[in-house]
């Protein structure tokens, strides 16, 4: 099992971007969870398959056709308890 905590900026609020990382991260089968942030961000950790989280990156990366991503950037993933399923904190 892999995880992975990133940080997005650029048009990533008020876009339902993380309404659609849910729907991603379901597909994909990965765990964990995905908030807004006070400075504009969006912050996610995402647990699972490695191939899936993976892919679960990339597309974050990418984002919904409303969002804009100026930038991914990894950081280190928490220790707590990640939830079984991935959801909005």
């Amino acid at each position: 099992m892999d995880r992975i905590r990133v940080l997005i900026t650029g048009r990533v609020q008020g876009v339902g971007y993380r309404a659609w990382a849910v729907t991603q991260a379901s597909k994909l089968e990965v765990r964990g969870w995905i908030r807004n942030r006070a400075d504009g961000a969006v912050e996610a950790e995402i647990a699972g398959d490695p191939d899936a989280v993976a892919r679960m990156r990339d597309l974050l990366a990418q984002g919904p056709p409303l969002a804009r991503v100026d930038r991914l950037v990894d950081e280190q993933p928490g220790v707590e308890t990640l939830p079984d399923t991935f959801h909005t904190v």
